[in-house]
């Protein structure tokens, strides 16, 4: 199983960038997907999560109305859209799969490599 992470780079604060997550060897439409981030010095954190089918999405707060979650099944693909940034979205972005409870905690059963997102002010 491979999560391929992609899509991370520098931008300026209120810019955009869109995150990829390409699975194989993964029956993707079976797993619930989320993301999460790691900045310098913290922990891991929930950024959002999506169901299998793509009905259901959750977020963390502070990123409400400026991230948004989707996939595409037919591609294996899960994609962050992110908007309005700011210096504190910097940080790693990983992309997970496993059940729904378990992806809302980072108890996933696969992760990807990781993405670097740097916003500068």
């Amino acid at each position: 199983v491979q999560l391929q992470a992609s899509g991370g780079g520098l931008v300026q604060a209120g810019g955009s960038l869109r995150l990829s997550c390409a699975a194989s060897r993964l029956t993707f439409s079976a797993y619930d997907m989320a993301w999460f981030r790691q900045a310098p010095g913290k922990d891991r954190e929930f950024v959002a999560s999506i169901s299998w089918r793509g009905i259901t999405t959750r977020y963390q707060d502070s990123v409400k109305g400026r991230f948004t979650i989707s996939r595409d099944n037919a591609k294996n693909t899960v994609y962050l859209q992110m908007s309005s940034l700011k210096p504190e979205d910097t940080a790693v972005y990983y992309c997970a799969a496993g059940a729904w409870a378990q992806v809302q905690i980072a108890k996933a059963d696969y992760w990807g490599q990781g993405t670097l997102v740097t916003v500068s002010s």
